[in-house]
């Protein structure tokens, strides 16, 4: 899909197809409110800022579309996106799954939430290290670097999707 093609959808298509990005009511409405898009930039700056910040029902709702680092996308995941994103990571690899689902428990158990990073370009040991250095954060910078690691998602699905 190109931009202009972006731009011409109807609002509901527009909508599921910003879900995919980030799955934020208010974040679709600033980037829908905003078509149509004159380049990329401008939408992609509409997007950027608009996820800024998010509320804690908006944090959980868009968590609950991204399964743990390691584990297969289920039927309320995106698949598709998480599969492709998490590539670098190795299912085949019995330590690396052990690694992993170590870390996402103690992470859950720490921050009460699933581990979300921007996985994309990124292999199973950086991964691991940036779970372990998070795992020493205190809950609101933790907060803030999960919002920022939806952000970054929503920003290369988004771009990913018009391009």
């Amino acid at each position: 899909m190109t931009l202009d093609d972006f731009n011409a959808l109807p609002e509901g298509a527009a909508r599921e197809r910003l879900a995919e990005c980030l799955d934020v009511e208010r974040w679709a409405d600033a980037v829908l409110v905003g078509r149509p898009y004159a380049d990329l930039g401008a939408l992609m700056n509409v997007a950027s800022t608009s996820a800024g910040s998010l509320s804690d029902d908006e944090l959980e709702a868009a968590l609950a579309r991204h399964p743990r680092i390691g584990e297969r996308a289920g039927a309320t995941h995106d698949a598709a996106h998480s599969a492709r994103e998490q590539s670098g990571v190795d299912h085949g690899s019995a330590d690396v799954t052990t690694r992993l689902a170590e870390g996402n428990r103690v992470y859950e158990q720490r921050f009460d939430r699933v581990f979300l990073i921007r996985a994309a370009g990124r292999d199973a040991e950086e991964i691991l290290a940036e779970l372990t250095r998070r795992l020493d954060h205190d809950d609101a910078t933790e907060r803030e670097e999960t919002v920022t690691q939806l952000r970054e998602i929503a920003l290369l699905r988004l771009e990913g999707m018009v391009s």
